[in-house]
């Protein structure tokens, strides 16, 4: 007999994400976000910019307009995406219809993960075929012509074989003018139990999209310009952006009678472009905006193998978990781009002047290389060991040990210039942590963590004649949190940390052509959290984050020593609640706060603080049909949710309406 259950309200008590190990969260030494589905169905989530509304200490800037670009205690990056622990590093827009929850490992994580993730990292868990049977279909539609549906079928076959299958089409609009979204997705998965202790899991995924770029608004004296939040600055029929994910994976796990072995091989083939027609800088009257273009594609193939050992054992009283394990990687890089030229201008104009009363265009623009446009190959290797321990040291006291090795090997030519790059770092990544029970359900705990990002950088193409030598980028983490289960079902976390950034590479003042590492940027906070149910029929979710982020060395003309890091607010926080109101009706009720921000690190822009209130009212009609209706900013609140620069500003959204009916089985 088989027995399935889960924990109430909006959390999860365990994740094998931090540790590779099957873990509860209060045993892990690290401050962790999870996003679960159900959180996912009663606000309508769509993507990542809605979920990390409720991870304390974790934002989303704009990623000029293409792509999920995470700032995570004050460091910004767009590689440190995961999918069931494998890296999912290309830019692009990642949708949740396959999502069962979205974890989020705060601070460095290279001891699992590898490379990068200095503020830490965002992994997907995706639906997967468990052997039951069932299914939904959710129909969506709302403001701006919304219009979504999403499937969920789940199909045992046999007592061994089962499969498992998820879908999305989207055809919207937008509160933005001219910009639109079609997207569409599957993602299909077997389980195949080969014995009573072999399992063999496999999955496809195919999802592709086609928007429109959208940079924002400009600003203008230090504030975002005054304009409709419709208001499109550049050309949105010439602002297209596309991408085309295909990702095949494979899962072998046995059990050799308290030896477990797991091996994942992922190989993922994407194709990614986008172009805009985006603004620049005000003038200074105020009375004109000017525009550029350029567009920019790339294709990346990438191939993982992880292999994972794990198993218990005792030295006297003291227990183990024990982990050893190896990851092999490479991933293959093409990326070019193109300068725009407003050909109806004059042959080599890079740049226009429109009015700022009038900043919606359509003219003419060619496309061809400058002399320092992007045409570039490159091949990246990864060779990696780790091992850890997860220790019993007494009843109350535990303790987590690790070190990770790479060997980052990458091979680089710039295809405009012919030369050539190569560059091989030996990378080692410490982890350490302690647990301390003062009771069962109170934990306290501290840890250290370590992790590095090579030259190529985040999207593997950043070598260059001048840096290809420098050592890596270095993220330092220390913190300390306590985590308390008040019930099974109610939790509470704290945590503070200070994360430093070293190895920056800066220009040296004395001599320009020459760079130096700094260091760069140092982050310190308190994230605080809260989830479960608080009695019967009221559900809550919810959290705080104070952060202090600055450049502590100068780093070039606009980023100094004592600037506060771009796009971190001071203080954050969010509450959702779901109160079931009668036997088939319940409401939901959430508030978003963010204090202001900088839009970039010469702080010269800021972006006001606001806070936004969100609603929902869920019905449910019979056993297997449900209805919701959600409400985004319910006082239909003016304010700015994200920006990529000083120009590019994005206004958020007026008061948004959307309709879901769920039909479930």
């Amino acid at each position: 007999m088989t027995v399935r259950g889960a924990r109430g309200g909006y959390g999860v008590e365990q994740t094998r994400t931090a540790t590779k190990t099957a873990t509860a969260l209060i045993d892990t030494p690290q401050a962790v976000s999870v996003v679960t589905r159900a959180l996912i169905d009663d606000q309508a989530m769509q993507g990542m910019a809605d979920v990390v509304r409720y991870m304390p200490g974790v934002g989303m800037a704009q990623g000029e307009g293409n792509r999920n670009a995470p700032i995570m205690r004050g460091v910004s990056s767009t590689a440190n995406f995961f999918v069931d622990g494998v890296r999912d590093d290309v830019e692009y827009f990642r949708d949740l219809y396959n999502v069962e929850r979205v974890e989020a490992m705060k601070g460095p994580n290279a001891m699992i993960f590898g490379r990068g993730g200095g503020g830490g990292i965002l992994n997907r868990v995706t639906r997967q075929a468990d052997g039951t049977q069932g299914g939904e279909l959710v129909l969506q539609g709302g403001s701006w012509n919304n219009r979504r549906v999403t499937g969920d079928l789940r199909q045992p076959l046999t007592e061994r074989f089962s499969l498992r299958a998820t879908g999305v089409y989207e055809n919207s609009d937008s509160y933005r003018d001219g910009v639109r979204l079609e997207r569409y997705g599957v993602n299909p998965t077997a389980r195949l139990v080969l014995s009573e202790r072999t399992t063999l899991r496999l999955g496809y995924e195919y999802f592709t999209y086609d928007m429109v770029a959208d940079r924002g608004i400009p600003s203008f004296l230090g504030r975002p310009v005054r304009t409709a939040r419709s208001t499109f600055f550049g050309d949105p029929s010439g602002s297209p952006t596309g991408a085309t994910i295909k990702v095949a994976s494979g899962v072998i796990e046995h059990d050799f009678g308290g030896v477990s072995l797991r091996n994942v091989t992922s190989f993922g083939d994407y194709d990614k472009a986008y172009q805009n027609v985006y603004p620049g800088a005000v003038n200074a009257a105020g009375t004109a905006v000017s525009l550029s273009a350029y567009n920019n594609a790339t294709q990346r193939e990438n191939l993982f193998n992880q292999t994972d050992l794990t198993w218990s054992a005792a030295t006297g009283r003291i227990g183990h978990k024990l982990l050893l394990g190896a990851e092999f990687g490479r991933q293959t890089t093409d990326n070019f781009r193109q300068t725009g030229y407003f050909t109806g201008v004059g042959p080599a104009v890079t740049t226009i002047t429109v009015p700022l009363a009038a900043p919606t265009v359509s003219v003419p623009v060619t496309y061809r290389q400058s002399a320092t446009d992007a045409d570039n190959h490159g091949v990246a290797k990864i060779a990696a060991a780790y091992a850890q321990d997860q220790i019993q040291l007494t009843g109350r006291l535990q303790a987590i040990v690790g070190l990770r090795y790479d060997r980052f090997d990458v091979n680089f030519r710039n295809n405009r210039t012919g030369a050539v790059f190569a560059t091989s770092d030996k990378l080692w990544s410490p982890r350490a942590g302690l647990v301390f029970k003062l009771v069962e359900p109170l934990a306290l705990y501290a840890s250290y963590s370590r992790s590095y990002l090579p030259r190529a950088g985040d999207q593997l193409s950043s070598l260059s004649l001048s840096n290809q030598a420098l050592d890596p980028e270095r993220f330092i983490n220390r913190e300390v949190g306590v985590k308390w289960d008040l019930r099974p079902d109610f939790s509470l976390t704290a945590a503070v940390y200070q994360l430093d950034r070293e190895n920056v590479a800066a220009t040296d003042p004395g001599d320009p052509t020459r760079l130096v590492l700094v260091k760069g940027q140092r982050s310190k906070g308190v994230e605080l959290g809260a989830e479960g149910v608080v009695r019967p029929g009221w559900t809550l979710v919810g959290g705080y984050a104070y952060q202090d982020g600055e450049i502590t060395q100068t780093q070039s003309a606009t980023v100094r020593a004592g600037a506060r890091l771009a796009q971190l607010p001071k203080h954050s926080a969010s509450l959702w609640n779901r109160v079931d109101v009668a036997p088939r009706l319940a409401l939901g009720l959430g508030v978003i706060y963010r204090s202001a921000i900088f839009a970039s690190t010469d702080n010269t822009v800021t972006l006001p603080g606001f806070t936004r209130v969100d609603a929902a009212l869920y019905y449910q009609v019979s056993d297997q049909v449900s209805a919701q209706l959600n409400v985004e900013n319910v006082f239909d609140k003016g304010y700015y949710a994200a920006a990529n620069s000083n120009s590019n500003i994005t206004p958020g959204s007026p008061r948004a309406v959307r309709l879901s009916l769920r039909l479930s089985y």
